[in-house]
């Protein structure tokens, strides 16, 4: 057994919460930010069972992105 902390982004779109594993790519939705939240664990846990652990990313790099829109 291997614990894993990934990241995760949650937004708003809609009547919908979105939510996304950074790493993995994976992403699911809920009614509500707990389900949401809830239903992407669930959908990388699915992901992990499917994925050699030789696959998963390693290190990543995570950071901001700044843009000026005129």
């Amino acid at each position: 057994m291997r614990k894993y902390t990934f990241t995760t982004s949650i937004q708003k779109e809609g009547k919908w919460y979105v939510a996304q594993c950074v790493e993995l790519g994976v992403a699911s939705q809920g009614k509500t930010l707990i389900e949401a939240r809830k239903n992407l664990k669930e959908a990388v846990e699915l992901y992990l069972e499917d994925t050699p652990v030789r696959e998963l990313p390693k290190n990543p790099i995570i950071g901001k992105l700044d843009i000026v829109h005129v």
